[in-house]
């Protein structure tokens, strides 16, 4: 709420200065509204006898993620709001989120308090704008489990003001809401799998197993928690639960071992992640370990048994005078694009507020937000412990909570700006990935190019794109999520495959059809890789209007007849997705289908509305029967797009908490079945996308990189190419031939001759 100066300034300010139209006063009335808070405290310092209080400065963007200090004040809040210290010292914090804004309320920071300072960005008035003294207060949202009584809370706190005197001496903000959710499962975290592990390895009948199989050394042995998932009433989240994958390395003094080369079968575990418990435990089959691969590792040169290559030679990235891009806090600027960076644990990277500088038009947006919300990976052997194999990597565990300091490798070249990223522990403490996201440039090879054969007059120009980046480990798998923008205008999306396989153990003489041998005893079951973005779009949508809708294209061939007399005809024939149910979509590359998102209120020089068109890339289903059970938490992978209506409370498609989730469908499916208008609306984009992976011998022991996305491309955005105004390059690009010997070399029996 406004302070009763700021009502009397802007009551003012309104008779004075009255709104040019109805439309647009409605608008800037809810920009006004929305944007002040009840609760926001005035800008001058307010003390109490007990505590002094000081409002905080506005330094940070509403979109900007928590910072370090933000989520230790949301965490000491909660806390505190513990009724009894029992309470209290039982609270473990999963995650702490920013709680997203308002768009009215982004648009107002974009416009007036945070450069680049754009006020086009709100509807006109007469006279000076309206604009509130202060933004709403940030605030953040956690996600907390109670250890003690299994319960899973979400609280909302407002981070306005900072408190020099509390329990415990402890800053704290104001606690605005919470609530118990019952029947769930939050997702499991770091120092829980650690726990896990050290549990497994303490009990004694694990002990005794391993022994039988040839290991006394408890060191050489890994634990890797799974979580349940839901096959049935068994796995219900009355309890917290994970089935562990048994691996034991060859060699316990060398740290470099891989470990999953000797994958350990036949023993069942289930640990109660609660009070860290085995709670079931049965030696079921008793498989030799694998024999140790001499292939089995990946390091470099001598640490891996092996020697490196000798004639790589060095391959430098310099750009002498600095990147073309600019960043303002998590703000970018580069090549006419600009947006906002921000990141979750949950799903890492965050794009937000994409927009493009277009000469006399302006800043017009192309998208809200952008961000990878959910991955699954089920795997397509039937036998034990492999069925079970069906990790949501997101939901489950956390991308951004996975993700890796990029200090530590070779993972960008060149010019690179980082942004750090900042968590909460499990007890509640902060920790900090340093180097978490990569922003750098990239030399893409020929943007375009066209001789004249008359004149022999040529023009080329090399393509450079800007990438924002990521890597997170899930166990044996690594995942690296890129968003790449272009010059002429192009969005793609990509993921990077990589890391070691997760292996099973054959019998001596035994085979499996479901996957590849791929050392004496070692296998890898086949399995499939599944992603899913979420694409908040705004194509020319300034904030406050929904003029955007989704038409589908497919190329039809000409029938035979008087239109068609050399029967070589085709058309690309459009169908307007109408309603929720209309728009669950599959990919089909014979008709060569993609979807269009128009702007229905604006057109290019030729007439048309203006668009951004979603061209997938290699894609899949699922190849398991309808009644499978990762298929009643995973519904959403039955279709490759799903469209909705903007709603605040839809952001993960199996649901918020899918671990051990009992009710089949929750999230997308669920929601479209209100089959709302997807006509001139806030649209949202789910796209699923995948790869299925036959395992080779040449994924071992570590796989090269496997590249899955798609492209979202300008589809008559632009009154023509806007790549044609990119400069010839100024590099070192004469022809230099490669040094060759001096003498030609010749076959011994050639030189005889």
């Amino acid at each position: 709420m406004a302070t009763a100066q700021e009502k009397a300034t802007l009551s003012q300010t309104a008779s004075e200065n009255p709104i040019s139209s109805k439309s647009s006063a409605a608008a800037m009335a809810t920009l006004i509204h929305d944007s002040l808070s009840d609760s926001a405290p005035s800008a001058t310092t307010k003390t109490t006898a007990a505590t002094p209080v000081m409002s905080r400065a506005q330094t940070c963007h509403p979109l900007d993620p928590l910072m370090a200090a933000e989520i230790a004040v949301a965490v000491a809040t909660v806390r505190a709001a513990g009724k009894t210290p029992e309470v209290r010292d039982s609270m473990r914090f999963i995650e702490v989120v920013l709680v997203e804004p308002d768009k009215n309320v982004v648009a107002l920071a974009d416009a007036y308090y945070f450069p680049p300072f754009q006020p086009s960005l709100l509807p006109k008035t007469k006279g000076r704008p309206v604009i509130p003294t202060k933004l709403p207060p940030r605030q953040a949202r956690l996600v907390v489990y109670n250890k003690k009584s299994n319960e899973t809370s979400i609280w909302t706190v407002e981070l306005s003001e900072v408190h020099a005197a509390t329990r415990g001496g402890h800053h704290r903000g104001k606690v605005i809401s919470s609530k118990v959710v019952p029947d769930v499962q939050p997702p499991m975290d770091a120092e829980e799998y650690a726990e896990c592990e050290a549990v497994v390895k303490d009990y004694p009948p694990f002990q005794e197993a391993m022994r039988k199989r040839g290991i006394v050394d408890m060191d050489l042995v890994m634990v890797d928690p799974w979580c349940v998932g839901y096959h049935s009433e068994a796995d219900a989240p009355r309890r917290r639960l994970a089935k562990p994958l048994i691996f034991c390395r060859t060699e316990s003094d060398c740290p470099l071992d891989n470990g999953y080369a000797r994958p350990v079968e036949g023993i069942h575990v289930l640990v109660d992640m609660q009070n860290m418990v085995v709670i079931e435990f049965e030696d079921r089959k008793l498989v030799p370990l694998p024999p140790a691969d001499p292939l089995r590792n990946y390091t470099a040169g001598e640490t891996r048994g092996g020697v490196d290559r000798s004639d790589v030679k060095p391959l430098q990235i310099i750009q002498p005078e600095g990147p073309s891009f600019r960043v303002s806090g998590h703000f970018v600027n580069w090549q006419k694009w600009n947006f906002r960076i921000g990141f979750t644990p949950r799903e890492g990277l965050v794009i937000y507020s994409v927009a493009y500088l277009d000469g006399s038009q302006g800043r017009r947006p192309v998208a809200h937000r952008l961000s990878f919300v959910e991955m699954v990976v089920p795997y397509g052997d039937p036998n034990d412990p492999h069925y079970r194999k069906n990790a949501f990597d997101a939901g489950e565990d956390g991308l951004g909570k996975n993700a890796h300091s990029l200090k530590k490798g070779c993972d960008c070249l060149g010019y690179i700006k980082y942004f750090d990223a900042h968590f909460t522990n499990f007890t509640g403490g902060v920790e900090t990935i340093e180097n978490c996201v990569c922003l750098h440039e990239e030399d893409h090879g020929i943007l375009w190019k066209h001789q004249d054969w008359r004149t022999g007059l040529a023009e080329v120009r090399r393509s450079r794109r800007l990438t924002v980046s990521f890597v997170c480990t899930v166990a044996n798998y690594e995942y690296g999520f890129f968003w790449h923008f272009y010059q002429d205008g192009k969005i793609e999306a990509e993921v990077k495959l990589t890391g070691v396989l997760s292996l099973g153990a054959l019998q001596p003489g035994e085979a499996r059809k479901y996957g590849t041998m791929i050392a004496p005893g070692l296998y890898a079951p086949v399995h499939q890789h599944f992603f899913v973005a979420r694409m908040d779009m705004a194509v020319d949508c300034k904030p406050g209007e929904a003029f955007n809708q989704v038409v589908e294209m497919n190329v039809k061939v000409e029938e035979p007849g008087k239109d068609n007399v050399h029967n070589n005809a085709f058309y690309p024939e459009e169908e307007l997705l109408r309603t929720e149910s209309q728009a669950m979509r599959d990919c089909n590359p014979l008709s060569a289908r993609h979807w269009i998102i128009r702007n229905t209120r604006t057109v290019n020089r030729t007439g048309q509305l203006t668009g951004y068109k979603l061209v997938p890339g290699s894609n899949c289903l699922p190849l398991a029967r309808p009644e499978a059970k990762f298929l009643r938490r995973a519904a959403f992978l039955k279709h490759n797009l799903w469209v909705t209506p903007y709603a605040r409370d839809e952001m993960y498609p199996g649901g918020e908490f899918p671990n051990q989730n009992p009710r089949a469908g929750e999230g997308l499916a669920t929601w479209v079945k209100q089959n709302r208008s997807i006509e001139e609306t806030n649209i949202v984009l789910w796209y699923v996308f995948g790869v299925t992976h036959i395992p080779r011998l040449e994924d071992w022991p570590v796989m090269p990189v496997e590249h899955v996305g798609f492209m979202l491309m300008p589809h008559g955005f632009f009154n023509c190419s806007p790549a044609v105004d990119v400069p010839p390059s100024t590099g070192d690009c004469e022809l230099k031939d490669a040094v060759t010997p001096t003498k030609p070399i010749q076959h011994p029996l050639i030189a005889k001759l």
